[in-house]
């Protein structure tokens, strides 16, 4: 049965394929396949760049077309690597059995021995993977992002001087702006993605139990580590861990796990924000023709995008913790259960780029309402007492807090008429009563700086 959308178990690759699609070309078995030849191509370019004597024939005119392997990799080359795979039982043993094959087109047949040479599978799945991670990040979770963050920043800007009542525990409280509550998400997750970016993606290389046995037996007199170094640091453009088991220890993957976690969290911290905006009547939204809101209410425009990106976000996030926790831990030199667990690696980045997609989404949508949001303010005149008693304070006034509790804490209306009452009744200098009469709830906000 050939897999589309109807017939997919994961919605990633069914119900939101089109979100998430872009990501195949990282995470998929072939994509996975391709970096598996990268690696094993750029390892042998390197020995022969050692002057062994075997590789002797081995020049530049050579690599190029090795190179080409994987440049040029297709979905064939990928189903004949899991053909072999079918005899073999053995995902990284099938790639090492293809590229001998593509040795022979290419008239090495004498150096096909050097594929591999020396190396556990972990040394390719260990820098296939975090190759794969690093450019998902870099060309695609990066950018996606910054576009959501900007999206976030161009509204905040827009509402920046957009006077809103505040709610502290959900009660009323001393008035902001919609544009700095929206910036403080802006903040944060420029902070975070600003940490993720300073996590490396680290890689293992060193051989069976990591303390290249075979590679010293054969060559003793090679520096293996630095050699080492210099194709995954240099090369790969990843960081060798340099005491390692047989795998790579995931510390580093782990904080990456973590680190796209607190940037989820944070996500949907904003999505629960806006939606009870929504709830508020502090935002309408753009209405899609055709598009139904409820099966038995028609008048419903519900803030689907929002709820969307935080369900996603949340099956992200429980991914990126399952993946934290367990890929740091392996009995002794190494036991099996990373290798299906980092297959998974794909599948949290997935979510997390619907969640994404339907946030920007979403906020394209967002219309203000303005009066909604003046008359809310209006209707809450008592969060001036705050300014009134730190004035009343400066000013020496007797128990200004207790005076202003208990006009406020009431059941009755507190309007601007009871302020100015209040005011009016107040035994201070005529220029206070002007300065606390100036106070009122579309203009108490404080300072905004952003």
């Amino acid at each position: 049965m050939e897999l589309n959308p109807l017939n997919a178990i994961s919605p990633v690759d069914g119900r939101y394929r089109r979100d998430a699609a872009p990501l195949a070309r990282y995470f998929s078995e072939g994509a996975l396949i391709r970096y598996r030849a990268l690696v094993e191509v750029e390892y042998f370019i390197a020995l022969s760049k050692l002057s062994l004597p075997q590789l002797k024939g081995v020049d530049k005119k050579t690599r190029e077309p090795l190179r080409d392997i994987y440049r040029n990799f297709s979905e064939a080359d990928a189903e004949a690597v899991k053909r072999i795979e079918k005899q073999t039982n053995h995902d990284v043993k099938a790639v090492e059995y293809f590229l001998k094959d593509r040795f022979d087109a290419l008239g090495l047949s004498e150096h096909k021995e050097f594929i591999h040479f020396g190396l556990t599978s972990q040394d390719i799945n260990n820098t296939a993977m975090p190759c794969a991670l690093k450019d998902a990040w870099i060309d695609l979770m990066r950018p996606a992002l910054v576009d959501l963050t900007a999206a976030l920043e161009g509204l905040a800007r827009q509402w920046k001087n957009v006077v809103m009542l505040a709610r502290t525990h959900g009660q009323p409280a001393s008035p902001t702006t919609l544009g700095k509550e929206l910036y403080v998400f802006v903040e944060r997750i420029k902070t975070q993605a600003a940490q993720v970016d300073r996590i490396p993606f680290s890689a293992k290389f060193g051989g069976a139990v990591g303390n290249f046995n075979a590679h010293r037996a054969a060559y003793p007199a090679i520096d293996w580590p630095a050699f080492a170094d210099g194709l995954v640091n240099d090369v790969l453009g990843l960081l060798r861990t340099r005491v390692t088991t047989q795998i790579e220890p995931y510390d580093n993957l782990a904080a990456f796990c973590d680190g796209m976690r607190r940037v989820g969290v944070i996500l949907i911290d904003l999505c629960r924000d806006i939606w009870t905006y929504i709830a508020m009547d502090y935002f309408k939204q753009r209405i899609k023709d055709g598009e139904v809101g409820s099966s038995t209410m028609p008048h419903k425009i519900n803030p689907i995008d929002f709820e969307n990106a935080e369900g996603n976000i949340g099956v992200a996030n429980a991914l990126f913790g399952h993946l934290s926790e367990k890929l740091p831990i392996s009995r002794l030199q190494r036991d099996l259960t990373d290798s299906t667990v980092t297959r998974n690696i794909g599948v949290p980045m997935g979510h997390l780029l619907i969640a994404f997609k339907s946030l920007t989404r979403g906020m394209e949508k967002l219309i203000l309402n303005g009066e909604k949001i003046a008359a809310d303010l209006e209707a809450n005149w008592a969060v001036v007492a705050e300014g009134i008693q730190t004035i009343l304070r400066r000013e020496g006034y007797p128990k200004p807090y207790e005076a202003l509790k208990d006009l406020t804490r009431t059941h009755g209306a507190i309007d601007a008429a009871a302020i100015q009452a209040f005011i009016d009744g107040l035994d201070v200098a005529e220029s206070v009563k002007t300065e606390l009469r100036g106070l009122s709830p579309h203009i108490y906000v404080g300072i905004i700086d952003f």
